[in-house]
């Protein structure tokens, strides 16, 4: 790694069923004070959307792990769409915890793996040692006319462009309230959504069959106010966007109702999903690891 605390390795694992399964480990490994980082994506995202956070995370001092599940990003494609079903990512992301020689962790997961997050509180809670969860929440709507179904009409479709100003621009015209405000930033966006191809266009870097078990109901049945409710133990900060449509203001106040130590901050005027470089997200997550590390201490 070059001596570079903030420089990252690619390491790849075999699932269960034998799917190749991607993900990147940085800063080191020396079992100090410091809880090591499990940062978790969203439901199409990869690893390259935590590569800000997580370098600044491993300047400090923290080991931070971040996957591609199946389907996404550098991680293998699965052959029938019901093995993207969201217990099988749980599955991916506990054996990936033992893979990583993980033991007690930080989980710091946006929209999707904010829901793994609290599945691995009710399922590994000698594995957490305090949660981030990024603009989720236990009630999202599953309308199809809805923010989710939005969502998901988009993730179920590639969406080939012939350059990436037109990658920007498609994203900044679907998601035109992200945080970013740079030229750069929407770039680097763009690039950990689109992946060149061999046809010479810019194709998203999923398998858009994984939103088949989210629109076919694969994600329901779930009771995940008491998933939330197994992070109780934990210290939890909860993030949400000012004008996110996915953790509504009812829900998020609900939240940090119940939770007896819940920290939380909402961005002003951002969306469907914080960065979480943003600045003041940055302290925020500082300081819950700050109080965390003492604990361990």
């Amino acid at each position: 790694m070059g001596g570079d605390p903030s420089a990252y390795r690619e390491r790849f694992f075999s699932a269960s069923d034998g799917v190749s399964l991607y993900f990147r480990e940085y800063g080191t490994r020396d079992d100090g004070p410091l809880p090591a980082i499990l940062c978790l994506p969203g439901l199409a995202r990869n690893s390259k959307d935590f590569d800000g956070l997580a370098r600044h995370l491993a300047a400090r001092g923290h080991s931070v792990v971040v996957p591609d599940y199946r389907g996404r990003g550098r991680s293998g494609r699965c052959k029938n769409w019901r093995d993207y079903a969201p217990a099988r990512i749980v599955e991916d992301i506990r054996h990936l915890l033992d893979i990583a020689g993980l033991h007690r962790v930080v989980v710091i997961g946006t929209s999707l793996g904010g829901a793994i997050a609290m599945a691995l509180g009710a399922m590994s809670p000698s594995r957490l040692a305090g949660v981030v969860l990024n603009d989720i929440g236990p009630d999202v709507a599953h309308d199809s006319g809805g923010e989710s179904g939005a969502i998901l009409r988009y993730i179920g479709q590639d969406h080939p462009v012939p350059d990436w100003d037109s990658a920007i621009a498609w994203l900044q015209e679907l998601m035109p309230d992200l945080s970013f405000t740079t030229t750069q930033e929407w770039r680097e966006f763009a690039e950990a959504t689109f992946v060149p191809g061999e046809d010479g266009m810019l194709h998203l870097d999923w398998d858009p069959a994984i939103a088949l078990p989210f629109a076919r109901g694969a994600a329901s049945g779930y009771d995940l106010w008491a998933l939330f409710g197994s992070l109780t133990p934990f210290p939890l900060l909860v993030v949400r966007g000012g004008v996110s449509r996915i953790l509504t203001e009812p829900v998020f106040r609900r939240m940090t109702g119940v939770h007896p130590t819940c920290r939380s901050m909402t961005l002003p005027g951002v969306g469907h999903a914080p960065a979480l470089t943003e600045p003041t997200c940055l302290e925020a997550i500082d300081a819950l690891l700050t109080v965390i590390s003492g604990h361990q201490e």
